[in-house]
């Protein structure tokens, strides 16, 4: 096992110990009395990130803690359709851990597997995987002291043109690993009158590739990320409405910074504030800041060859870093800031904010929307906007899926999907997972999920867009993605059922559309389906047999399709 592997490993087996739970299912599904509903939860999106919010269970029923460790086995058949028609088989070991933390002072979810695939016909190599999501928080000290934890691992395919698509059912080799980690300490405190909050978010992320990454045919290159390191702290103090003002008032300061290990690529951001709140009812606040903030985006230019001019390319297919030459600047901004928007919360299931403001010297809008009329169904929108890079976005958006989240399968690769829905809303991490360009970036997008359960009828719904546009150096490597734009589009869809008391099925579908600026390749479109069938067999043993399509469309590259089938068993520890 490679280092990022041991660190998530190592990270959810601290999350478990002393703890257990129940999850998602990934790709079996409980049936007849082990059927379970989800648990769901909402974690409210403002301007500085995603944060976590209160727990809530799905269908009537109270939460319980458990651990389920599983083993299991499949055989597995890959007949390609196009570009040829090579045929694949393989069989799968597998063995993981599904868990609900539900105690008094901790809240989360895990989920993770590792596999290994033995092929026994097909012209690719025996391949090992991780694959899983972990969302907890824990009180150290209730209502003061917290911390918040997340972990992801994913497997993905790897386009020419920089884009990917999650958990591929055939293990080639434009398949890589993905692996992100963070910790989020926060204290909330009081100073006579004065509330007194502070942060602070330490994240690692690192794409892991068997093969050095080449570019196409048409010489085309897009510089793929390896690796980063984020840092985020915020401090603020301030007064409720009516304390000394009419207003709140509440001042704060923070810092943001990423690390890019691609030609040491870094984001600085420092910011301050003043928040004014004005309530206008019992249900609705208005909102206004003013601040300054000045944020730098910077890098190195890469090594180059014998002629001065041709950039030297390292083993791993990236760049190689010229270490002595000056820090470039790529973006520079400072001065002032200001946003103003409204917030409406008419109950606890009900919530809106909506802000619109000045910031990277332009107009930003921000905000959610989160909706959960009833124990069986949950809708959440959020709106977002910032400059990151591919690990910073990616820690972001795993912290907002939701602690109690039920991740919708990908059943075909043994993956998830990306989504996880709460009682309140959900978050998805496809949007960060789109692009691997280890170019820095500013995103603007959307995401929203929609989950309903009816008995033990599941129905799962995740979709969003993203838009990023590059900030690079001019006359640096980087320098030609500066100003350009990717855009992404998804669509993940699921939904499962049980036939009777001894045997269920399951439906998955994923669409994801991607349009490059940056490559000359242009756009593509990975797609999928998969239907599965589970009955159980004994006590702790369930049997599985699924098929499906994945397939990718290319604008100017042969496309692909494959049909997929697998017969499989489960058993549950």
């Amino acid at each position: 096992m490679r280092a990022p592997s041991l660190v998530l490993g190592g990270l959810l087996a601290g999350v478990l110990a002393g703890a257990s739970a129940h999850a998602q299912s990934m790709p079996y599904q409980a049936t007849g009395d082990d059927a379970v509903s989800g648990d769901q939860d909402a974690d409210a999106r403002d301007k500085g990130g995603l944060h976590g919010g209160h727990s809530a269970r799905v269908g009537g029923s109270s939460a319980r803690t458990t651990i389920r460790p599983y083993i299991e086995a499949s055989q597995n058949l890959l007949a390609q359709i196009t570009p040829g028609n090579d045929v694949l088989t393989y069989t799968t070991l597998a063995a993981g851990v599904d868990a609900t933390l539900a105690g008094r002072r901790t809240q989360g979810q895990v989920s993770v597997r590792y596999e290994h695939r033995f092929v026994e016909k097909g012209r690719v190599g025996d391949t090992n995987t991780i694959s899983g999501m972990a969302r907890v928080s824990h009180q150290i000290v209730p209502r003061t002291l917290s911390i918040d934890v997340g972990a992801l691992a994913a497997r993905t395919r790897l386009e020419a043109n920089g884009s990917t698509s999650l958990n591929p059912y055939s293990p080639n080799d434009s398949v890589s690993q993905i692996y992100s980690v963070y910790a989020a300490p926060q204290l909330t405190t009081h100073v006579g009158d004065v509330g007194v909050n502070a942060s602070y978010m330490a994240g690692y992320s690192k794409l892991d590739q068997k093969n050095g990454y080449r570019p196409a045919a048409d010489g085309t290159r897009v510089d793929v990320f390896d690796h980063s390191i984020m840092q985020s702290a915020q401090v603020s103090a301030g007064v409720k409405p009516g304390v000394i003002l009419p207003v709140g008032l509440t001042a704060s300061a923070g810092w943001d910074r990423e690390d890019i290990s691609n030609l040491d690529q870094r984001i600085d951001d420092k910011r301050v504030g003043l928040r004014a709140t004005l309530p206008v009812s019992r249900t609705v606040q208005l909102v206004g800041d003013v601040g300054w903030e000045h944020i730098r985006v910077s890098s190195r230019d890469a090594l180059r060859g014998p002629d001065g001019v041709t950039p030297v390319i390292g083993r791993d297919g990236r760049y190689v870093t010229n270490k002595s030459a000056p820090r470039q600047i790529a973006y520079d901004s400072d001065g002032l800031t200001w946003d103003v928007g409204v917030m409406w919360r008419p109950s606890r299931r009900t919530s809106l904010s909506a802000f619109v403001g000045r910031r990277y010297d332009s107009t930003t809008y921000f905000g959610s929307f989160s909706y959960a009329p009833n124990t069986r169904s949950a809708f959440s929108l959020s709106v977002y906007d910032g400059i990151s890079g591919f690990g910073s976005g990616l820690d972001n958006a795993l912290r907002g899926v939701p602690t109690d989240f039920t991740a919708m399968p990908n059943l075909g690769g043994g993956g998830f999907s990306g989504c996880g829905l709460g009682a309140a809303g959900g978050g998805c991490v496809n949007g960060a997972l789109s692009s691997v360009n280890s170019s820095v970036f500013r995103a603007r997008g959307v995401n929203a999920t929609y989950g309903f359960a009816m008995g033990r009828l599941r129905l799962a719904v995740g979709a969003g867009y993203a838009h990023r546009r590059f900030i690079a150096a001019p006359g640096t490597v980087l320098g030609v993605a500066n100003g350009t734009v990717d855009q992404n589009w998804y669509v993940d869809a699921g939904v499962s059922a049980p036939i009777d008391r001894e045997s269920s099925f399951s439906v998955a579908v994923f669409d994801t559309w991607y349009d490059s600026g940056t490559s000359t390749l242009g756009r593509t479109n990975a797609y999928g389906g998969y239907a599965s069938y589970f009955r159980r067999l004994a006590d702790r043993l369930t049997a599985t047999a699924s098929v499906g399509i994945d397939g990718v469309s290319r604008q100017l590259t042969a496309d692909q399709l494959e049909v997929t089938g697998l017969l499989g068993l489960r058993y549950t520890l």
